[in-house]
């Protein structure tokens, strides 16, 4: 297991059926990449126990970190709750402060029995506050588990965000006029040479563009992506290199 990384289940059925359109999984991609937190991998399940328990115990595998999108509503689709509760081989139970906070949402109104499913937590949890959401994040042995609207994961992740290690790093990037196999053996000499940046080549297709590829350098280190670029670009030769950044 990767003690500092983190991998996520979007969880929905309306979400593979294209019912609605799959927005949290990027959203959490790119601030995970900006807060420099080491993101391994992004699954879409459906909303059945069995299959979230395999996914989430996958994850688990992996990653000391795991956090969850969708299904931890009040309606009957909503199993999320107990998926991470057998994952973890806890019981659900109901946790009062969340009774507390249900109840006080409503106010003088009578609180349906479906709406209290949502203090419900695999026994254990543990609730993270927010001056920033009315409802606190649950959260049980480094499973975050985050409602799917959007609006609310994306208010529920940067809570989330805070807890999780992570160190932003440095990236610099070149564009080229060529096409990658054309610039493959320069990318394997340096490669070789620097094993410890990371180095990446996305072609680009289409009018409009100006360049053919864009090559990406990174590190924990200014230093090493810098010194990375210039031996990039002394490789390459100047004639190739539309622009940098």
């Amino acid at each position: 297991m990767n003690p500092r990384a983190v991998s996520a289940v979007i969880i929905g059925n309306e979400v593979l059926t294209a019912k609605v359109t799959e927005a949290n999984g990027s959203l959490l991609i790119r601030r995970c990449r900006e807060r420099g937190i080491e993101l391994q991998s992004v699954h879409l399940v459906r909303d059945e126990v069995d299959d979230i328990v395999e996914q989430l115990a996958q994850c688990r595998r992996h990653t000391r970190y795991v956090i969850t999108s969708g299904g931890v509503g009040p309606t009957h689709d909503d199993v999320t709750v107990r998926a991470v509760a057998l994952t973890l081989q806890r019981p659900v139970i109901r946790l009062a402060e969340m009774e507390a906070n249900i109840r006080g949402y409503y106010g003088d109104r009578p609180v349906p029995a479906e709406a209290l499913r949502m203090a419900e937590a695999p026994a254990g949890a543990t609730l993270i506050p927010s001056e920033d959401v009315r409802f606190p994040v649950l959260e049980c042995d480094g499973v975050f588990m985050l409602p799917g609207v959007p609006q609310l994961f994306r208010v529920h992740l940067e809570v989330v965000l805070r807890q999780l290690p992570g160190k932003p790093g440095s990236m610099r990037q070149l564009f080229l006029n060529v096409g990658e196999s054309d610039i493959a053996a320069v990318l394997d000499g340096v490669a070789l040479a620097r094993p410890h940046v990371a180095l990446g080549s996305y072609p680009t297709w289409g009018e409009g563009a100006d360049h053919r590829v864009r090559i990406t350098i990174e590190h924990e280190s200014a230093v090493e992506t810098a010194e990375t670029l210039e031996a990039l670009k002394v490789a390459l030769g100047g004639a190739v290199i539309v622009r940098e950044e």
